[in-house]
């Protein structure tokens, strides 16, 4: 257990915690890869270039434009094809996206003690979209897409969307258990709050340093749900 008063609600992140977010990304690469293709250039070419500037970081800006910076597509012809192929991008819709392992059971562990939310930053449409094709939308009591309480500037470090969890819970915001991947997002926005955290070291950011350190550290959701067993 961790230290202090028995948590009153569970608050779990959905990138890189639920899933493994490099899924969704390789999806949406193709994607931008065929809609590439359409207006004539080298699909598979694009895809490859594309995914490797996410895999260099998937939070920076301008992956599209240095993708095909990266395929030779001068910065004029560029500029006309971007805003379709971040479309392309946004517009994807995956079937099915996978979990980590035990993850579904973590959840379900959850939340037959705890009530349980979701938080989560990104286009709302995209972040519903995964929530449908990782089939974890019901695990959850309640979801919150921070960006539908003000854009990108509600996004983790941001407390906003902890704030509004605990509200929809019906629980004070100081004693939630957050349990996700990024420190400087997820452990941050916890201390934003006084609440507690459990930093998981699954994805993209699982060697990132411990700033702000977690309460606890787990090497996946599974193992931080028995650490609040």
């Amino acid at each position: 257990m961790l230290p202090g008063p028995p948590p009153q609600a569970v608050v779990v992140d959905l990138d890189d915690t639920v899933f493994p977010q490099a899924a969704y990304l390789d999806g949406a690469a193709r994607a931008v890869g065929r809609a590439g293709a359409a207006v004539g250039l080298d699909g598979p070419a694009v895809t490859r270039a594309l995914r490797a500037q996410l895999r260099a970081g998937s939070d920076r800006g301008g992956t599209i434009d240095r993708a095909l910076a990266v395929c030779g597509v001068p910065p004029e012809r560029a500029a006309e094809l971007v805003p379709a192929l971040v479309a392309a991008f946004i517009g994807y819709r995956p079937r099915r996206l996978p979990v980590f392992p035990r993850a579904r059971t973590a959840l379900t562990t959850l939340r037959a003690r705890y009530p349980l939310a979701c938080v989560t930053d990104g286009n709302p449409a995209i972040q519903r979209a995964k929530l449908a094709a990782t089939g974890v939308a019901d695990a959850f009591d309640t979801v919150v897409i921070t960006d539908e309480l003000g854009g990108r500037a509600a996004r983790k470090p941001c407390p906003d969307g902890l704030r509004r969890a605990a509200e929809l819970l019906g629980v004070p915001a100081d004693l939630l258990v957050v349990i996700g991947d990024r420190p400087g997002k997820d452990m941050a926005a916890a201390a934003a709050v006084g609440a507690r955290s459990i930093r998981v070291r699954t994805g993209e950011y699982a060697d990132a340093p411990d700033e702000p350190p977690a309460t606890a550290t787990a090497p996946d959701l599974a193992a931080a749900a028995a650490i609040l067993h």
